[in-house]
């Protein structure tokens, strides 16, 4: 009886310390996923509004989800459970990533189109046009995303919002250093006076002699930056052609934790090389 009664309170015991780490492990993780819905689900919503489109956080959070789980069917199917999980964890951020390099086309894209404009905007003050009927003209002229921003920019002035604050928040949308530049110099003619017309053909000429500066730093660096992917890729490639042609010596490595200890220390160590080689060629103009 003694013996019958020790296992049920051992039995008992081990359940309720199973239950109490199942609480705390589910408030941890409630925790992380409302953290996780403030920062990275409302920075890509906050990204997206930004660029006109316009989706909700769970349609977002449910399209990681749903690129996670094929991504984990993918990898039980063709690879082991350590590269299953990798997969998992590369396919749940695949979307910001989507996110944060369409916003990054964006913005290069419309600091093309900045030039134009700035041209096309002085010589319509030439004409005798005010500010806001230049920005108007210019934007119905214009191609997304150029035309998107200034069209927006003077609804919010017809519907009496400040200029300044407009010309601030379109900024604040935008996040374009030339952009910025553009405003900055056109708020303070305009509480100082000033040619603007001038002024716009000085700052376009100015992003241009930029452009120009940059496109050579990237025709001078891009061999450096063959250079590292290059050697980057070369242990992958290698560990490919040695697990095809010997796939013996390869096996024992994916089927021992030392070999899996091995395997991070040579992702993070590509990562890391392949980071810093990309800060050493990566010029700001």
């Amino acid at each position: 009886m003694d013996l019958l009664f020790n296992k049920g309170l051992t039995m008992l015991v081990t359940m309720g310390a199973v239950f109490m780490f199942a609480l705390v492990f589910l408030s941890i993780l409630s925790r992380a996923f409302e953290q996780y819905q403030e920062k990275y689900v409302v920075k890509s919503m906050n990204d997206l509004s930004d660029m006109f489109l316009f989706i909700d956080g769970r349609q977002l959070l449910i399209m990681n989800i749903c690129i996670a789980a094929f991504f984990v069917l993918l990898g039980l199917l063709f690879f082991g459970l350590f590269f299953t999980i990798i997969l998992a964890v590369v396919g749940f951020f695949i979307p910001g990533i989507l996110v944060r390099f369409f916003r990054y086309r964006r913005l290069k894209k419309f600091n093309v189109q900045l030039v134009d404009s700035l041209s096309a905007m002085s010589n319509a003050f030439k004409a005798g046009l005010s500010f806001p009927q230049a920005i108007e003209h210019v934007g119905q002229e214009s191609q997304p995303p150029l035309s998107q921003e200034f069209q927006l920019f003077v609804r919010e002035v017809k519907l009496g919002v400040p200029l300044d604050d407009a010309l601030n928040a379109m900024a604040g949308r935008v996040n374009s250093e030339d952009l910025d530049l553009v405003v900055t110099a056109t708020v303070i003619s305009r509480q100082l006076g000033g040619n603007m017309a001038e002024m716009f053909e000085t700052i376009a000429a100015t992003i241009r002699e930029r452009f120009r500066l940059e496109g050579k730093i990237r025709a001078l660096t891009s061999q450096g930056k063959l250079q590292g992917w290059i050697v980057a890729a070369l242990p992958l490639v290698l560990g490919l052609v040695l697990n095809y042609m010997r796939p013996d010596l390869m096996q024992p490595m994916f089927e021992h934790w030392f070999g899996y200890v091995m395997i991070i220390l040579i992702i993070i160590s590509e990562s890391l090389g392949i980071w810093i080689i990309q800060k050493i060629v990566n010029i700001n103009v």
